[in-house]
């Protein structure tokens, strides 16, 4: 392996746990079936077919298209990156792995169903955030930590 392409080790983990806990919320729940968790917290199997956090969610079927050849394109992109990182970068490397183990994630799920399949839903009282899963988390973790990375670096520069 090349640069610091060791790490993709981290997004075949996200692209699995992702990919269960999707197949364990299909096989529990109907589609659009809720069950409050906590006061704060609610499992759904909800079907977005637009992209992270229902953004562009409709019944319109370009945005799976789009999305699809997005993951894709992105997912190359960033392994080009990784393998161009040192052996020992650490922070970044997590990073990227993580976006890239979201990406096709749910990229599978379009590929397969045309939606993604969200199940975690967070509110406070009658405001809710739109239902995600475990690959949105993880490129959402995976953009803070690219973020920090790259305030990091700045600090560093002379």
């Amino acid at each position: 392996m090349k640069g610091a392409t060791r790490w993709l080790w981290l997004s075949a983990v996200v692209i699995a746990l992702d990919q269960w806990t999707k197949w364990l919320i299909a096989g529990h729940f109907e589609p659009y079936q809720v069950r409050m968790i906590l006061p704060v917290f609610d499992l759904v199997h909800a079907h977005n077919r637009g992209a992270a956090f229902s953004f562009l969610n409709n019944d319109a079927d370009w945005p799976r298209w789009f999305f699809s050849a997005l993951a894709v394109a992105v997912s190359v992109a960033l392994v080009f990156w990784l393998r161009r990182l040192p052996v020992v970068a650490r922070l970044l490397p997590a990073a990227l792995a993580l976006i890239i183990g979201g990406a096709l994630g749910n990229l599978i799920d379009r590929l397969r169903h045309g939606y993604v399949v969200d199940f975690i839903q967070v509110h406070w009282r009658l405001h809710y955030f739109p239902a995600f899963n475990v690959a949105d988390s993880a490129i959402t973790i995976g953009a803070c930590l690219l973020l920090l990375d790259s305030f990091r670096a700045s600090r560093r520069a002379p």
